[in-house]
């Protein structure tokens, strides 16, 4: 691709061996921000990440081909025939030059994003399958998985970089996809890995206490997400919810369609609970065109928020109201998202539960729905080199709210795991941590809250949820909740 449609909307300073110069228009075999990616005629893009500044890599580029510099710092040394581009931001710019080679595609399709704490899976991924449901093209940008239509692409990140991310999204326009549904992480925000997108709306679930470790504190984690919706152009929707206290936050200085859903108050889509039980819900929404009552397999208070900006999002796409109700009924749940497993009597309920509020949603959910014979036994642990605040806050909550509680490991990563569990013990009184079982093994773990468990009981195991590995000390080894617990609850 010629450089100069490349760097359309870029603002840059030219240099060719050391003196101000123009951009010619020379050819562009690809772009990428990883030097081991280069090869001949590749634009090299220099940022200022975390833990590593591509600035160093710079040199290595020029070896292995690279014949354009995108940078925020120009090196003093500036080998002939390589052109240098200054910018002010390295992210940002390597967002826009990604749009432009892969030929803009989010201005080809509908790109809905959501944004929030919890709920942004479950969301994007019911809304991927109504829409295959109703029979039209459409991808997924998921935590779990990236799809175009059918077609599974794995996932790394919940909002994949800048390159992979238009890569997708060109071929979700190739293959025809009319809407692309996507989770934007509050880091994807902060590092403009979605600059030059072009969303046709956004939605807000909620923020609770996450990724502190990254944002510093609660008020850049708001202002991280609140930053998706200031980005809207005015022929976009977006869609909060005005029952979480940042809900009309968000929408401050939006210049889309402003639309609120809610459970407890009055807004543009309002869901009520009417019957709750273990197999699902029966719900009522009340938009301008009136009430209609609904069913849902889907579980819980926070499910009944989900579906409602579900159906809200497919309303404001233009589909009919009763069409979108009715495909509702029939969604599951997304992977590892209160997943059921049965087995002798017993059942396991696997999610993916990692912050103080979703673990605390999953655990009122089954205490709402199980008898007072059932017992609940909680399995859960804390992610290593991740906001060590939350340990102690989760392990109150799943000891408050259950029968049993085995502490284990999540994912250590290069933590020590009995670090870990210290950390989260430290929010138990004496007396819960003597009634508290601590096995950092966390195959052991489950295997101990399945022979403890007895006939009818339930056993939530949380934090890992879709994942199939654990990270230890840096490495990744096959492991998955739903495997564990299946295999154990049917010997």
């Amino acid at each position: 691709m010629k450089l100069t449609d490349i760097l359309k909307r870029i603002e840059y300073q030219a240099y060719c061996e050391g003196k101000a110069c123009a951009a010619d228009n020379r050819e562009v075999s690809c772009i990428t921000f990883d030097s081991r990616k280069v090869g001949e005629g590749t634009m090299f893009v220099a940022q200022k990440g975390v833990h590593v500044d591509g600035h160093a890599y710079i040199a290595m580029a020029i070896e292995k081909g690279a014949k354009v510099i995108v940078c925020q710092d120009v090196p003093a040394e500036q080998p002939k025939g390589v052109l240098f581009l200054q910018v002010a931001n390295s992210d940002v710019a390597l967002g826009l030059a990604a749009d432009n080679f892969y030929g803009n595609p989010s201005n080809k399709l509908q790109l809905i994003g959501i944004t929030g704490t919890n709920g942004k899976t479950t969301t994007v991924t019911l809304l991927h399958r109504m829409m295959r449901k109703m029979g039209l093209k459409a991808g997924l940008i998921s935590t779990i998985v990236n799809r175009v239509n059918d077609e599974e692409i794995a996932a790394t990140h919940t909002t994949p970089d800048a390159v992979e991310l238009n890569s997708l999204l060109a071929q979700m326009v190739e293959k025809g996809c009319e809407y692309c549904f996507m989770e934007v992480s509050s880091h994807a925000i902060v590092q403009n890995r979605i600059a030059g997108l072009r969303f046709a709306g956004a939605i807000f679930s909620n923020i609770t206490h996450d990724h502190l470790d990254f944002h510093g504190t609660m008020a850049n984690y708001i202002a991280a997400k609140k930053a998706l919706f200031d980005s809207l152009p005015e022929e976009a929707f977006a869609l909060t919810n005005i029952d979480d206290k940042n809900g009309r936050v968000m929408v401050q200085n939006c210049k889309g369609r402003v639309k609120t859903y809610s459970l407890q108050t009055v807004a543009d889509f309002r869901c009520k609970i009417l019957e709750s039980s273990i197999h699902g819900q029966h719900l009522e929404l009340s938009t301008s065109d009136g009430k209609r009552e609904f069913w849902t397999p889907l579980v819980g208070r926070f499910n009944a928020y989900n579906i409602t900006a579900i159906a809200a999002t497919a309303v404001l796409c233009g589909f009919a109201i009763d069409e979108v109700l009715r495909v509702c009924s029939s969604l599951s749940a997304a992977p590892g998202r209160f997943q059921y497993l049965h087995g002798n009597g017993k059942t396991a309920i696997v999610d993916y539960a990692h912050t103080p509020d979703a673990l605390q949603n999953v655990i009122d959910t089954i205490n709402e729905v199980r008898s007072k014979s059932q017992n609940l036994i909680v399995v859960v642990g804390c992610g290593g080199d991740r906001d060590p605040l939350k340990r102690p806050i989760m392990a109150r909550i799943a000891a408050e709210g259950s029968d049993r509680l085995i502490l284990t490991s999540d994912n250590p990563r290069t933590e020590n795991p009995d670090s870990i569990l210290d950390q989260m013990e430290g929010g138990l009184t004496a007396e819960q941590r003597s009634a508290t079982v601590r096995i950092s093994d966390r195959r052991q773990a489950i295997k101990t809250a399945v022979m403890m468990a007895r006939e009818g009981d339930i056993i939530l195991i949380a934090g890992k949820g879709h994942e199939t590995y654990q990270e230890i000390n840096g490495v990744r080894h096959h492991f998955d909740d739903r495997e564990e617990a299946n295999k154990l609850l049917n010997q």
